[in-house]
């Protein structure tokens, strides 16, 4: 009995010692690093832009500190005081809600008929041609259709968001129906799993870190759309200054117009994918 107690008393002072977690300092120098990685390009291109434009009065392309006056002036006015001033937010808000109008009513029809056409042979044979003829069509090519179909107003918008966002869904849909591990199958068969039941059990989960990964790239080119589909005849929207501005030679405003776009469609990325990161905490590739 000694001699056991002895071994374990031997065994546990052999182990080495526990590993003290992440400091708390280390993380924010950490976060800080990854800040300052990820700003040096955009100040780098910002310094660029800065030194080509300023004091260049007949210049095309304003400097950096005219369009973020003009941004200033855009979200709150007092600055300039013309047709523009103040109006961001409204601007902002009308192509929100035909991004994600059209997001949601692309991913409610995309993500059904990626599960059938990947999983049932007659749906694939049916339809998977069909979409994958018009789906290298390009969005501006719809958009004289578009406008005969639904009329000058929101409704194109809609249909060109839509169509923006439902191919990289649908592909990825598929594309994770298809790679479904068919050894999932034959163990949901064993435990009683079988038939349609399949869908929300074994496919579904399966396909997930697919899904998620279309649905940013269907949300990034829905943000890409918008200025086509604002192109429409509607009066608000980010797309509709940018044009606006387009006619009355105002660069600044173009160019705040697309700073907007970018911002709001960075975001929304992130907030798809930290869905994703609790959704999918169990996926390796989403942890």
């Amino acid at each position: 009995m000694s001699t056991a107690g002895e071994a374990g008393t031997l065994a546990s002072a052999s182990l080495p010692a526990a590993v003290p977690g992440p400091s708390r300092i280390g993380s924010p120098l950490a976060a800080l690093r990854s800040t300052g990685l990820a700003l040096a390009i955009p100040v780098a291109l910002a310094l660029i832009w800065h030194f080509a434009t300023t004091g260049r009065p007949y210049s095309l392309i304003p400097p950096p500190v005219e369009v973020w006056t003009e941004l200033q002036d855009l979200a709150f006015g007092g600055i300039n005081d013309d047709a523009f001033s103040g109006t961001l937010w409204v601007h902002l808000a009308a192509s929100l809600s035909r991004v994600y109008g059209g997001f949601v009513l692309a991913a409610a029809a995309a993500l059904p008929l990626g599960l059938l056409i990947g999983r049932v042979p007659l749906i694939k044979g049916l339809l998977d041609p069909t979409f994958q003829i018009l789906r290298p069509i390009p969005v501006t090519a719809w958009l004289p259709l578009a406008m005969i179909l639904f009329g000058l107003g929101p409704r194109s918008a809609y249909f060109l968001v839509f169509l923006g966002a439902f191919y990289p869904i649908l592909v990825n849909t598929i594309f994770g129906v298809r790679s479904v591990e068919p050894r999932l199958f034959e163990a949901a068969a064993m435990l009683g799993c079988t038939g349609t039941a399949q869908f929300a059990r074994v496919v579904l989960p399966a396909a997930l870190p697919s899904i998620f990964t279309g649905l940013r790239l269907g949300l990034g080119f829905a943000w890409v759309v918008i200025v086509v589909g604002e192109m429409t005849g509607v009066q608000t929207g980010l797309g509709a200054i940018i044009m606006e501005a387009r006619q009355l030679s105002r660069t600044e405003i173009v160019i705040c117009g697309m700073v907007v776009i970018g911002v709001a469609g960075f975001v929304s990325d992130w907030i798809v994918m930290q869905l994703g990161r609790r959704l999918l905490a169990w996926s390796p590739s989403h942890g």
